[in-house]
Parts: C-alpha cells; sequence; structure tokens
C-alpha cells in the first residue's frame, strides 16, 4: 500500500516512555523533528491528561491525543475534549451495584465542564492511596474521596466515562467475570506497571477503544494510512486497525504474534526512529 498521508499513533507506557515515564529528550528531539516535516503524529493512552499533560509538555504535539484507552480526544493546546464516549447509565449502576456487593474497590470517573471528577468505592488500599496522592493539586482532575475512601456518588451519572480498579488479581479475576455479563458494557483486564500480582479492571462504553478513537481522528485530518505502536494487551485492537501494526520488542507475546511488525525496545527511542525511517528522514539506521 502506498503511505499516501499517514497518521502515525504511539502508546505511551511501555512503549514511547522510558521506564520512568518520561520521554527521552532523543525521542522529543526526533519526533518534533518529524512533526515539523509534516507528520501527522500522537499519542493514544490508557492516562488521563491529567498525568499526559506533562509527559508530553515538549513535544510540539499539534493532533489531539486519544486519552483513557479511546474515552476521548484532547486538545493540548486549550485543555478540552472531544468525541467523549459516556456509558449507560443503566450498565454504570450495574456496575456499582456488582462492586460494592463483592465488595471489591474501585475509581469512577465521570467528566463534565472539560474536569475529570473520581469517586471511589469501598475502602482505600496503600496503592490507591498512593495512586491518589500522586494526582492530587491537578489542574484536569478533582477527586471527590474522602479518609475512608467511600465517596458519595452524585445523583447523576450519566456523564461516567469509565471505572477503574487495580487489586490483586485473584479479586480482580473474579469481579471481571461479573461485570462481563453487564450489557453496554466493555470491561478489560490487564496487568501494568504495579506488576503480576495486581490485577487492573476498568470498564467503559463498549465504543471507548483506542482503535474507534484513531478511526475518528483519522477521518477528521484525512489521512490514508494508519500505522500504530503499542507494547500491552489495550493495544491490540489499534494495531489490528492500522494498515501497519508495529509491537514493541519488550512488549508482549500476544501483542507481538499480531503485529505486521516488531520494532524495537522503548528504551531505544524505537518509535521515533521508525518514523523517521519511514518517513525516509533517517540516516539508514534500523528499526
Amino acid at each position: 500500500m502506498e503511505k499516501g498521508k499517514t497518521l502515525y499513533v504511539s502508546d505511551l507506557d511501555g512503549t514511547l516512555l522510558q521506564p520512568d515515564a518520561r520521554l527521552s529528550e532523543r525521542t522529543i528531539s526526533m519526533l518534533n523533528e518529524a512533526i515539523s516535516k509534516g507528520a501527522l503524529f500522537t499519542i493514544a493512552t490508557a492516562r488521563t491528561p491529567a498525568t499526559v499533560a506533562s509527559i508530553i509538555e515538549k513535544l510540539d504535539l499539534r493532533l489531539p491525543a486519544v486519552v483513557m484507552t479511546g474515552t476521548a480526544l484532547w486538545n493540548k493546546d486549550d485543555r478540552t475534549y472531544s468525541c467523549v464516549k459516556y456509558m449507560d447509565d443503566k450498565a454504570v449502576k450495574e456496575l456499582v451495584k456488582i462492586y460494592r456487593e463483592t465488595h471489591y474497590p474501585t475509581f469512577l470517573y465521570t467528566l463534565r465542564d472539560e474536569k475529570i471528577h473520581i469517586y471511589h468505592l469501598g475502602s482505600l488500599s496503600d496503592i490507591e492511596r498512593t495512586f491518589i496522592e500522586e494526582r492530587s493539586h491537578n489542574f484536569a482532575k478533582i477527586l471527590h474521596i474522602p479518609s475512608d475512601g467511600n465517596s458519595e456518588l452524585p445523583d447523576y451519572l450519566g456523564d461516567t466515562v469509565l471505572f477503574y480498579g487495580m487489586q490483586p488479581d485473584a479479586r480482580t479475576e473474579a469481579v471481571f467475570r461479573l461485570t462481563s455479563e453487564v450489557e453496554n458494557v466493555r470491561v478489560q483486564k490487564y496487568h501494568d506497571f504495579y506488576g503480576p500480582e495486581i490485577g487492573i479492571l476498568e470498564a467503559f462504553s463498549p465504543q471507548s477503544t483506542k482503535a474507534i478513537a484513531i478511526r475518528e481522528l483519522a477521518s477528521r485530518v484525512g489521512a490514508t494510512r494508519i500505522v500504530t505502536f503499542g507494547d500491552n494487551i489495550n493495544d491490540i485492537p489499534m494495531l489490528e486497525l492500522a494498515d501497519v501494526g508495529v509491537a514493541m520488542e519488550n512488549g508482549l507475546e500476544e501483542v507481538k504474534r499480531i503485529a505486521d511488525v516488531v520494532t524495537g525496545r522503548n528504551t531505544d527511542d524505537a518509535v521515533a526512529r521508525f518514523i523517521l525511517h519511514d518517513m525516509g528522514l533517517d540516516k539508514g539506521g534500523e528499526i
């Protein structure tokens, strides 16, 4: 397939970022060079703008970022959201009931007035307390979580965008099976930087995927070719959507199996190097 007008989209953690969750100066320099030469580049991440903003501060990002695993697009310059995928109100109430009956602590995120409002069901674990402390006093988030962790939820839940839990893996697996039976919900379970002993459990609108958000963005910018980069389970749909799905060498084996290309490691600035090579702007180095 001819390259045409290409949209490049990269995951962050384990893909574009170094292990310390930062962009290397070399990656910043190479990506800004590519963008200055016309590259249509953005990111797609499970993160919210609260943590994305500081990470991409030095990037000359001219396209909106795909945030919260495709729940919305977020514009870095004016800090506004678009293409928001709100959850079904009935499904939200069913999920709240399951979390409470199983005593599975979880965060509930709503989005209104360009701000994310975070509530919590159940008592707080040490990991969750650290999670909250790292996100306090942030321009993009407002926390409604008392010291005991059990928030009083607002009467209106129609602006809910996601649930996010991080609990021991066995507990997470059991609740994952229950929540997967709820209609009009997309549920996913995976492991992240907390390690294999902690299961991450998320629930979204069925339309909240990186792949759907990328397709919408590609249409908006008139891209005729899509190249995506990822390393984890939640990146698989966007790798399958792409004309060229690129997995990281450090990625999970199931991700590498479905990819069109396996490139270098995140620690080697592999995404930025791949893009420059794909654009014919490199000096012939390996990708």
